[in-house]
């Protein structure tokens, strides 16, 4: 298993531009997890980002420390403290240590997206996580699942990914979890919620929702788990990356 990430066990000899990443950018519910873990048993040693978390584990931090989440300046001061670190090959042995404790539960929940919500647009809290994001690149290399690694984050990155899919079949595989999880839902306010959310990120005036120019686009609409990973494999061969 790769070793879990965290900027703060390495040197920054270890770090730098030389070290080659490849992103996986797109919006909820296209597969980036399932393709990020892949790429983390593909690229035995490569670290692994989930730039989405750190925005839900800051807004926990702070919450859990009595601070208005509207007061960004007091949200940021925080990042740069906090120990994090992703382990796990797959969505069953996933977790997310915060200062060496278990978050991940909580971390997933939906009231903590919700608070990820009030912080995630404010530009202080965006310029504090955007260098403990860049922290994550260590040798051998590292693979960075989110929504903006690839434009704004990582944009000399070796391999970029955008993967996409139709709102109807994100909503779909959204409500097969919630049903998973006893979660009762139906697919129509889930497929407008998409809709909305897509419309928001993609028009936002900070890092929009959008493919980089030179990114690889893998639409996951139709496509079972292994049809997808053999796009991304055929990407690997292609960026001589496998």
């Amino acid at each position: 298993m790769a070793r879990p990430s965290t900027p703060q066990d390495s040197g920054l000899t270890h770090r730098g531009p030389a070290t080659p990443v490849v992103t996986v950018d797109g919006p909820s519910g296209v597969g980036k997890g399932l393709v990020t873990r892949w790429l983390a048993q593909r690229l035995p040693g490569w670290h692994r980002l989930d730039s989405g978390a750190l925005y839900r584990i800051l807004a926990l931090a702070a919450h859990r420390r009595g601070i208005d989440l509207h007061d960004a300046g007091a949200v940021a001061a925080l990042a740069p403290a906090l120990d994090i670190r992703f382990a796990g090959m797959t969505e069953d042995d996933e977790a997310i240590l915060v200062g060496g404790e278990d978050w991940t539960h909580d971390v997933r929940k939906e009231s903590t997206g919700a608070l990820a919500s009030l912080i995630a647009a404010a530009p202080a809290v965006r310029a504090a996580l955007l260098q403990r994001q860049k922290d994550f690149r260590r040798a051998p290399g590292l693979i960075a699942d989110g929504r903006d690694m690839g434009t704004i984050v990582f944009p000399d990155a070796v391999l970029k990914i955008f993967m996409d899919a139709s709102p109807e079949e994100r909503a779909l595989r959204r409500l097969k979890q919630l049903s998973e999880k006893g979660i009762k839902a139906t697919l129509a306010p889930l497929c407008e919620e998409i809709r909305a959310r897509d419309e928001r990120d993609r028009n936002r005036a900070i890092a929009p929702l959008k493919p980089a120019d030179d990114a690889e686009v893998v639409d996951t609409t139709g496509l079972s788990p292994q049809d997808v990973l053999s796009k991304v494999e055929a990407l690997l061969q292609r960026h001589r990356l496998a």
